[in-house]
C-alpha cells in the first residue's frame, strides 16, 4: 500500500500518453496542500490532481472536480501569472524516485518563451509541490520549509532546488548482478527487507513480490541464501526493472475476501491463491482514485471533526470516571438493609442487655437465623438503635439520589457514544453540520453567534435487492427524522442491539410481508452502520415503526420497544446499490 517509485513511472507513462503537449486550461487550490490542474489536449479534457497531503500524497488523473475556495491562495495565483494556458512539454521521473517533474513552456509579460518546472514529491510527511524557474532556483512552493525545520534542505522562494540525499540507496532501473548481489548480501536484514533498503522506489509488497516470483522466503535472512538463489532473486528483480522501462505496466488492487489490503503497478502473483485475488484496473489513476478515493476522504473529514472528536472524548471520560464513582457508592449503601435490622432487632431485644455490653446475640426473624449485633458500650440500647437507624437513613437518601445520577449519567454516556458513532460515518463536511448543532443544543459546545448554518446532509439511501428503499440515519437528528417523521407505522426499523448505531427505516409500501433477503440486507445496513461494524456477527433488533416509541425529554435518537425480533448478521454492504 505505498506510493513507491514504480507506481509514480506508471503515473509518469499514463501522463506522457494523454497530457504531454496540452495546455493548462485552469489551475486550481481546493486544499491547502493540494492542486487541481485541468490540461486540454487534442482529444479533451482532463484533471490531474496533485496532493502534497502528509497523511495520503497523490498524482492521479481524475474525471471528478472539487469546489475551490472563494479567494484563490498565493501559490495559485502565483501559479496562474506564469502558468496560465502554459503548454506541456515534458514529464519525467528522476531514476526511480518519489518525485515527479512537469515541464511547462509560457510567455511571460514581454511575450518571450519561458520555461518553467513544477515538481511534486510523494515522500510521505515530506511531500511538497514545487515551483521552480529554468535556473533551478525556486520560486514558491505549496509548504515552505526553513532550515529550523529542516537542517538538510530549505524549500523557500529564491533558494536552489535539489533533492536531499538521506539515504545511501541504489537506482534499481541500473541494477547489475554484481551490484545486486554485494547490496542484498551485505545486509543483514530479511531478504525482502534487504532488496527495499538497497534500492531506491521499491516498496515492501513489491520486494515481497521479488522473493514469492523466485519461490524464496522473504522473511528469511539473506545469509541463508546461497549465491545461486540470490542470482534468481536478481533475474526475477531484472526482469521487472525492464517492465517498468518498457512502461509494461499492470495495475491492479489486490483483495483478501473482499476487502482492498495492497495496490501496484506491476502483477502481484502473491495475491493469487485462497481467499487473495487481483482486481485488474483500466489504469493507475483509475487505481488509485478508487483505492484512495474513500481514504482520502476519510482522511479529510477526520483533521474537520477533530476538535468536535475531542469534546465527544473528554466529555465521554468526565462521565464514564463520574458512573464509576457513583456505581463505587452505590454498592457501599448496599449494607443500608443491615442497620436497619439491627435498629429494629435492637429494640425488639435490647431490654435485656447489660448496660456496657460490647455486642448483642439476636434472632434475626426475616432469616430465622442468630446475628451478633456490635453495641457501642457507653450508649444505651435506644441509644444504639437510634444509631443505626441514622445510617440506614443517611445510606437510604444517598443511594436514592444515587439511583437517579447515576440514570442521567448513564444517559449521557450514550448519547455521547451515539455522537461518537456518527463521527464515525461523517463522509463530508455538511454531516458535521447537525452534529454540531447537537453539541451545542447539549451544552457541550458554545453555540455559533451569526448566520444559521445551512443543513444539506440527507440520510444515506439504498435500494435492496428486490427494489425496497432503505434509509439510514447519519446522525441522531436524522434518526429521529427518519423514525418519526418520515416512516409510517407499518414501515420496518432496524437497529444494532445495545450500541450505538443508525436507525435504518425499510420503506414497505403496503408490502406484506416483506421478503426474508430485504430483512437481511436492512439488517446488514444496521450493523455496517454500527459501533459493531468489523465484528464477525452483529445482533440486530427489528420491529415495524408503530412500535417505536420516544420517552419524553430522552436524548436525540433515543428509542424504546418492547416487542421486537432479532437476528445475528454480518456487516457485508458490498452488494447492496446505494442512491
Amino acid at each position: 500500500m505505498a506510493f513507491d517509485g514504480v507506481t509514480i513511472a506508471a503515473i509518469v507513462k499514463e501522463l506522457k500518453d494523454t497530457c504531454l503537449g496540452g495546455r493548462l486550461y485552469k489551475i486550481a487550490q481546493p486544499e491547502s496542500d493540494e492542486l487541481l490542474l485541468t490540461i486540454k489536449t487534442g482529444d479533451g479534457q482532463r484533471r490531474l490532481l496533485l496532493s502534497a497531503d502528509a497523511s495520503l500524497p497523490l498524482v492521479y488523473l481524475t474525471g471528478q472536480n472539487k469546489p475551490s475556495p472563494m479567494t484563490a491562495p498565493g501559490f495559485c495565483m502565483l501559479l496562474r501569472k506564469h502558468l496560465q494556458n502554459g503548454r506541456i512539454t515534458a514529464i519525467t521521473q528522476p531514476g526511480l524516485e518519489r518525485i515527479l517533474h512537469i515541464d511547462i513552456e509560457h510567455l511571460d509579460e514581454l511575450g518571450d518563451l519561458r520555461r518553467k518546472t513544477l515538481i511534486v514529491e510523494i515522500m510521505g510527511k515530506h511531500s511538497n509541490i514545487i515551483f521552480c524557474n529554468e535556473e533551478g532556483m525556486i520560486l514558491d512552493s505549496i509548504k515552505h520549509v526553513s532550515g529550523l525545520v529542516s537542517s538538510l534542505r530549505e524549500v523557500l522562494p529564491g533558494k536552489p532546488y535539489f533533492v536531499a540525499q538521506t539515504q545511501d540507496k541504489l537506482d534499481p532501473l541500473g541494477c547489475g548482478r554484481e551490484q545486486f548481489l554485494a547490496a542484498v548480501a551485505s545486509r543483514p536484514a530479511p531478504l525482502h527487507k534487504a532488496i527495499y533498503l538497497s534500492y531506491t522506489g521499491i516498496s515492501p509488497i513489491l520486494a515481497q513480490e521479488v522473493c514469492h516470483r523466485c519461490g524464496l522466503d522473504g522473511d528469511a535472512p539473506t545469509v541463508a541464501f546461497s549465491s545461486v538463489e540470490l542470482e534468481k532473486a536478481y533475474l526475477v528483480f531484472r526482469e521487472m526493472m525492464n517492465q517498468v522501462q518498457n512502461g509494461d505496466f499492470a495495475p491492479a488492487i489486490a483483495y483478501t475476501g473482499k476487502q482492498p489490503t495492497e495496490y501496484a503497478a506491476l502483477p502481484l502473483t502473491l495475491y493469487s491463491q485462497g481467499q487473495d485475488s487481483l482486481k485488474p484496473c483500466a489504469s493507475i489513476s483509475a487505481l488509485l482514485e478508487q483505492y484512495y478515493a474513500e481514504k482520502n476522504t476519510l482522511t479529510r473529514i477526520r483533521q474537520r471533526s477533530a476538535d468536535l472528536r475531542r469534546v465527544v472524548q473528554t466529555a465521554l471520560e468526565r462521565n464514564v470516571k463520574k458512573y464509576d464513582l457513583q456505581l463505587q457508592q452505590i454498592k457501599d449503601t448496599e449494607k443500608r438493609d443491615k442497620y436497619r435490622v439491627y435498629g429494629e432487632l435492637i429494640n425488639t431485644y435490647g431490654y435485656g442487655v447489660p448496660q456496657g455490653s460490647k455486642s448483642m446475640e439476636a434472632l434475626n426473624y426475616y432469616t430465622n437465623e442468630m446475628i451478633t449485633i456490635p453495641l457501642d458500650p457507653e450508649r444505651t440500647p435506644a441509644e444504639n438503635a437510634k444509631r443505626y437507624f441514622d445510617k440506614y437513613g443517611k445510606l437510604k437518601r444517598t443511594y436514592e439520589a444515587l439511583s437517579t445520577l447515576t440514570e442521567e449519567v448513564k444517559a449521557q454516556i450514550e448519547h455521547l457514544e451515539s455522537i461518537g458513532a456518527a463521527l464515525d460515518i461523517a463522509m463530508q463536511e455538511e454531516d458535521l453540520v447537525q452534529i454540531r448543532e447537537e453539541l451545542a443544543a447539549s451544552g457541550y459546545i458554545h453555540k455559533r453567534v451569526g448566520k444559521k448554518e445551512k443543513i444539506t446532509s440527507s440520510p444515506f439511501h439504498y435500494v435492496s435487492s428486490d427494489g425496497f428503499h432503505m434509509y439510514v440515519g447519519k446522525n441522531n437528528y436524522q434518526n429521529d427524522e427518519l423514525t418519526f417523521k418520515f416512516a409510517t407505522g407499518d414501515d420496518w426499523w432496524f437497529h444494532a442491539k445495545g450500541m450505538p448505531g443508525s436507525h435504518v427505516i425499510v420503506k414497505c409500501e403496503g408490502a406484506d410481508p416483506l421478503p426474508d433477503r430485504t430483512f437481511e440486507e436492512a439488517a446488514r445496513l444496521a450493523a455496517y452502520y454500527s459501533k459493531g461494524r468489523g465484528q464477525e456477527k452483529v445482533e440486530i433488533d427489528y420491529i415495524q415503526k408503530k412500535h417505536v416509541k420516544k420517552p419524553n425529554g430522552a436524548k436525540p435518537g433515543f428509542v424504546v420497544y418492547y416487542t421486537n425480533y432479532s437476528m445475528m448478521i454480518d456487516d457485508d454492504i458490498s452488494g447492496l446499490q446505494q442512491v
